[in-house]
């Protein structure tokens, strides 16, 4: 995952976890990634890779910031190494910088975009606000206009917090009326400070369970094939006996490493801290980075440190303790170590199990996972 404009952003959301990582870095870059990075890190993910495709992951911050050259500059570099594999690129944005410019390059180049809206205006609104405090969605509903009549492939990245937890339907709806076909939802936990305490907008986790139960059981029920629900998709590949497809819910993690607009590369999204990082691109490659010791400690201590209270839960196939920035309440019987989310994942794939079993035993059948419509109808 490429930063390249770092933790800047032309928002201010108030649960934004990122742009405080700023003070990590020498503010003479002007957080813009450089040339020579960039080239650095085009070349070796593609080298990096051992199959025919390479990915490119562009978040931030916000990455419009950087401008369409920048991209543009990408996209040409990223043709000069290619060497025969096919290039595809992820694009995370807040949607507000999105014009006709962006929309022509950004289909032109088949680029996916995540657009960030947290849903109807009243919920997306409580939180998404702009360096003076002002409401954004009226503009976010611009920039997937401007998808829309590009033709650009998007999907939507929708933060539940708090109050949207409690509206899962209204969430779902107004996303499918907005012509999203592929969501992704992302549980709020603002942790305070070194505390197991949670900031008030912080999700509360059995109501994260409710609501993505209500939201599956309609999406069971109409929407299979039509709808793509991240977490629904990963879970009906675990409950077939597959990895998860996204690392929350993998035993291990360590893969999906970040790197900063300076060239500097840190474990994880979420673990950008001084105690993270593992070097920089320009003086070692990022291959070498992501297989040396202290990344793959990083990642097998996702497993090591599950408490007893997980290594016995009956559901621990499909979670693995989840993410472990998560990991800061205690067990029943005090262990440390309980994902605060713990109460709503397990609420929720048990509610979802049957369906699930159902869906794997038609895919695993040659038959369509959406027979499943029919089977409860």
């Amino acid at each position: 995952m490429a930063k390249p404009s770092g933790a800047i952003c032309n928002l201010n959301c108030t649960y934004c976890f990122y742009l405080e990582k700023e003070l990590l870095f020498d503010r003479t870059s002007r957080f813009r990634m450089s040339d020579e990075v960039l080239e650095a890190y085009v070349r070796q993910q593609i080298e990096g890779q051992r199959g025919s495709e390479a990915s490119f992951a562009w978040q931030g911050g916000e990455p419009t910031l950087m401008g369409l050259d920048f991209f543009k500059k990408a996209v040409a570099l990223q043709h000069r190494y290619a060497n025969g594999r096919a290039i595809h690129n992820a694009f995370q944005t807040n949607g507000v910088l999105l014009d006709d410019a962006w929309g022509e390059f950004l289909h032109r180049e088949r680029f996916l975009v995540g657009l960030s809206i947290d849903g109807p205006q009243e919920l997306h609104d409580l939180y998404r606000v702009d360096k003076g405090g002002k409401p954004t969605f009226d503009k976010v509903m611009r920039g997937i206009e401007v998808l829309q009549r590009h033709r650009v492939d998007f999907n939507t990245l929708s933060v539940v917090h708090r109050e949207s937890a409690r509206r899962p339907l209204e969430v779902y709806e107004f996303l499918k009326s907005i012509g999203s076909t592929h969501m992704q939802f992302i549980p709020l936990v603002d942790r305070i400070g070194v505390t197991d305490q949670v900031a008030a907008w912080s999700v509360i986790a059995e109501d994260y369970g409710t609501f993505l139960s209500t939201i599956w059981d309609t999406w069971v029920r109409r929407d299979v094939g039509r709808i793509f629900v991240q977490l629904f998709d990963v879970m009906l590949g675990v409950w077939m006996g597959q990895p998860a497809g996204l690392c929350l819910f993998r035993e291990t993690c360590g893969d999906a490493v970040v790197l900063e607009h300076n060239g500097d590369v840190y474990s994880c999204d979420h673990f950008v801290t001084p105690r993270h990082r593992l070097g920089n691109l320009l003086d070692q490659s990022l291959g070498d980075i992501v297989r040396d010791v202290p990344q793959r400690q990083f990642g097998q201590a996702k497993a090591d440190t599950l408490p007893q209270y997980c290594r016995d839960c009956e559901v621990r196939f499909a979670c693995h303790g989840e993410c472990p920035k998560n990991r800061f309440i205690n067990t029943p019987a005090g262990e440390p170590g309980l994902n605060y989310l713990c109460a709503g994942y397990k609420h929720f794939f048990k509610h979802a199990n049957p369906r699930l079993r159902g869906m794997a035993w038609l895919a695993m059948h040659h038959e369509p996972p959406a027979k499943i419509m029919d089977i409860i109808e």
